[in-house]
């Protein structure tokens, strides 16, 4: 069976000029003639068929538009191909979405997941994001090595695989974004011309071989190491199960974890409940009441992940490489990533140039974010940190990369010694250390932290 999944999806990605019907066991959603079963929403932009092909043509100052299927799908793998004429354009293919005609004063808007397709610098192809609702999923940092699988002036072929809870996208026949969402079993398909200025008006999107498969599908495999953005909390899909991911928090109990100061979990100052781990309120005294939490175990080289909650004002962070050699008074000591609200706590206006900031190192690297990838403040939000075992080391929010340095370099302990850490001798370059959550006296919760060793 794998043999011959994989034999369709070449031919359709070798052969997509010349393809003309459906291979046995699919279906085409486009009869090369007409747009029969396929309707328009949105915008303003023109969707015709042209020469056996689906062209969309981009126009002015109008909202995003989009051809979708009339038809709902539930679990469905989907092949076409797509030629964007505007190297500065933007395109997609909406799966399992829908349509809401109260919004936006009765003009309606589509809104669901959409395999992105983006020609620009940026080269975020491939990923997922979530049209008119929650914005980017997926954003293509999260797998840098498909970045260049997109192929500027000529068809680009995409394969889309939406089983269960699960979605997946390829282009070219390359492993892209693997999403692992709560929402959404069944919903429309849909072709997207997207919104332009007047100076980009009258570009074309070509769409040709639309393909799916709906009955009997089963999962392709996807190559290894990818990382996974599971929304499911505190669990792990058996693709990253497979590949050396396991939970650090249950959800459940404090498993794993004990008091920076003890060998037990703190007595008071931390709750279990409604799936998460949380930090409890304290007058924003740093370690004044249950003190930091540390895992019981130590790591080197990891790809750690983690979501966080805050109440407003509040302030905490995510420590690693901590040893406990330092013997603090307050807080135990070790690279942090910083855990803050920006706009109300003081500590965003400290230190140089937003060194604390959310997502920095703190006290010695800015996180370079865009206000547009920081979910407000009582969302989840997804920090990652990833150290190789060359000591490069990087942080992410939300999905995309705000900093990377290299422990050990001259330029990181040139950073070291301007800060506040620089009373301790070779800071932040153990071998190995705990994980570390921050009690700084307001209220945080945590969940889905989970974690895989690299070698």
């Amino acid at each position: 069976m794998k043999r011959i999944s994989h034999l369709i999806t070449g031919l359709l990605f070798i052969s997509s000029s010349a393809l003309t019907q459906a291979p046995k066991g699919w279906t085409s959603l486009f009869n090369g003639k007409d747009l029969t079963g396929w309707k328009t929403l949105g915008g303003k932009a023109i969707f015709k068929a042209e020469d056996g092909v689906i062209a969309a043509t981009t126009v002015a100052n109008t909202r995003n538009t989009f051809l979708t299927t009339e038809k709902e799908y539930g679990d469905f793998v989907l092949e076409l191909d797509i030629y964007v004429e505007d190297e500065e354009g933007n395109s997609g293919i909406q799966t399992r979405s829908h349509f809401d005609a109260a919004a936006l004063n009765g003009e309606g808007k589509v809104y669901g997941r959409q395999c992105e397709v983006d020609p620009t610098w940026r080269r975020w192809t491939g990923g997922i994001y979530d049209e008119g609702r929650r914005e980017w999923l997926y954003p293509m940092q999260l797998n840098a090595a498909a970045q260049y699988a997109y192929k500027p002036k000529q068809y680009n072929h995409y394969k889309i695989e939406c089983i269960g809870n699960e979605m997946k996208t390829w282009v070219n026949g390359m492993a892209a974004a693997y999403l692992v969402d709560t929402i959404d079993r069944k919903g429309f398909i849909g072709l997207q011309a997207h919104s332009v200025a007047e100076s980009r008006a009258g570009k074309k999107i070509f769409f040709k071989n639309i393909f799916i498969k709906t009955g009997n599908v089963q999962p392709t495999a996807f190559t290894p190491g990818v990382y996974v953005m599971n929304l499911t909390p505190n669990t792990l899909s058996d693709y990253e199960s497979t590949g050396g991911w396991r939970l650090l928090f249950d959800g459940k109990t404090n498993a794993g974890w004990i008091s920076a100061k003890g060998n037990s979990f703190p007595a008071k100052g931390w709750t279990i409940s409604n799936g998460s781990i949380n930090v409890l309120p304290s007058q924003g005294g740093e370690s004044t009441n249950g003190g930091d939490i540390i895992t019981k175990e130590q790591y080197a080289a990891f790809d750690l992940s983690f979501e966080f909650k805050m109440i407003p004002g509040a302030n905490s962070g995510v420590k690693y490489f901590v040893t406990l050699a330092e013997a603090s008074s307050g807080s135990a000591i070790g690279l942090e990533y910083q855990v803050l609200d920006d706009t109300l706590h003081p500590d965003a206006k400290q230190g140089r140039e937003g060194n604390r900031t959310l997502a920095s190192l703190y006290d010695l690297i800015k996180a370079d974010k865009q206000k547009r990838f920081v979910r407000p403040v009582g969302a989840w939000n997804c920090g990652r940190i990833v150290v190789y075992p060359n000591n490069k080391v990087e942080h992410y929010l939300n999905g995309v990369k705000v900093l990377e340095y290299i422990r050990g370099s001259k330029e990181y302990r040139d950073l070291v010694a301007i800060s506040k850490y620089v009373i301790w001798k070779n800071f932040g370059e153990a071998y190995k250390g705990h994980i570390l959550l921050q009690d700084h006296g307001n209220e945080v919760s945590y969940r889905s932290i989970k974690i895989r060793e690299l070698k």
